[in-house]
C-alpha cells in the first residue's frame, strides 16, 4: 500500500460523501448556508471521517448507513471551529488559508453559522435511520451525542476557555485535551466500529486507541503553534500565546512534548493492531497514526 495515495484517495472519498449532506439554499436561507458551505468546503484534513470509516471496515462494514455520520462529524467539527475562532474566544482571522466564517460573514453571522452547523450535523446523523434501522445505528447515534455535548467535546472547550491564562494542573490539561480534541476522534473510531457491528469490547479499545490519538494530535498541534511554517499551517503561529493559554510545551517543554507524541502514537498503534478482522484497515490506521505524529499542518 502506497500511504499517500491511499490517504489522498480516502480523503477525497469523505469529501465527496460530505459534499452530498451539504445543505441546499432557497429564497430566504442563502446567507447562512452559504457561511455554513463556507466553512464545512473550506478544506482540512478530513480526519474524523476518514477515521471513522476505516474503523467500520476494520471491523467488516460495508453498508452506507456510515456515510451520514462521517457529515455530521465533520459538521459538527466544523461548527466547534467556527466558534473557537471568534473574537470572544481565539480571535483569529485564518483558518487554513482562508478567511475564518466571522472576518467573511461578520460576528453575528459567525454565531449563527456555528449553531446551525451543530444541528444540521444531527439532522444528518438521523439519516442513518433511512438506510438501516437498527440497534447498530442507535449505538452509533448515543456515542455522536455523547462525545460532542458536555461530556465530551463542549466539556473540553469550556474548560480550555475558562481557564485560559491560569498555570492549569496536569490533570486538568489532560482533561481539556481528550475532550477537546480526543472526543470527537475518539467518537469516530467508535462509531464506524459500532455500525460494523463490533462487540462492546472492541468498542471501548476504539475508545481507547482515539484518546491516544487526540492527545498526540494536540501536543502536535502545541509545537506546530511554536515550531510550524505559518504558510503551510494556514493560520498564525504562536497564537496560544498571544491568547494566554498554557499547553502540554509550556508546563512540560518542548523535549517531552516531542516524546510523549510519539509515545501516545505508539500507545494508539498496539490498540489497533490487535483489534478488527481486516489487515489492510489496520495497516492504513497504524500508517495514519504515525503520519499525524509527523505531519507539518
Amino acid at each position: 500500500m502506497n500511504f499517500k495515495e491511499e490517504l489522498a484517495k480516502r480523503t477525497e472519498e469523505a469529501e465527496r460523501i460530505i459534499v452530498e449532506y451539504l445543505p441546499l439554499a432557497g429564497d430566504y436561507d442563502k446567507e447562512i448556508i452559504e457561511a455554513m458551505n463556507y466553512s464545512v468546503s473550506a478544506g482540512g484534513k478530513r480526519l474524523r471521517p476518514v477515521l471513522m470509516m476505516s474503523a467500520y471496515r476494520l471491523f467488516g462494514g460495508d453498508g452506507v448507513s456510515v456515510k451520514p455520520f462521517m457529515a455530521a462529524m465533520e459538521m459538527l467539527h466544523t461548527y466547534s471551529l467556527v466558534h473557537d475562532d471568534l473574537p470572544a474566544l481565539d480571535n483569529d482571522d485564518y483558518r487554513r488559508g482562508m478567511l475564518t466564517t466571522h472576518k467573511k460573514f461578520g460576528e453575528a453571522a459567525a454565531v449563527l453559522c456555528g449553531d446551525a452547523l451543530l444541528h444540521q450535523s444531527y439532522e444528518t446523523a438521523m439519516k442513518a435511520f433511512d438506510a438501516e434501522q437498527s440497534e447498530r445505528v442507535i449505538r452509533a447515534f448515543r456515542i455522536f451525542g455523547n462525545k460532542s455535548g458536555i461530556y465530551g467535546m463542549i466539556g473540553g472547550q469550556s474548560a480550555d476557555v475558562i481557564h485560559t491564562g491560569e498555570m492549569i494542573s496536569d490533570g486538568l490539561l489532560y482533561y481539556i485535551y481528550e475532550k477537546k480534541t480526543g472526543a470527537l476522534i475518539e467518537g469516530s473510531l467508535m462509531i464506524g466500529a459500532a455500525l460494523a457491528g463490533a462487540s462492546q469490547a472492541d468498542i471501548d479499545k476504539m475508545q481507547k486507541a482515539g484518546a491516544a490519538i487526540g492527545m498526540a494530535f494536540q501536543i502536535q498541534d502545541d509545537v506546530l503553534d511554536l515550531e510550524g511554517n505559518e504558510a503551510l499551517l494556514g493560520k498564525p503561529v504562536n497564537s496560544d500565546e498571544r491568547n494566554g493559554k498554557k499547553t502540554y510545551i509550556t508546563i512540560h517543554g518542548m523535549d517531552k512534548a516531542k516524546s510523549d507524541i510519539r509515545y501516545f502514537s505508539e500507545e494508539a498503534v498496539k490498540i489497533i493492531s490487535e483489534t478488527g478482522n481486516n489487515t489492510c484497515e489496520r495497516e492504513f490506521l497504524n500508517n495514519l497514526i504515525r503520519h499525524l505524529a509527523e505531519r507539518v499542518k
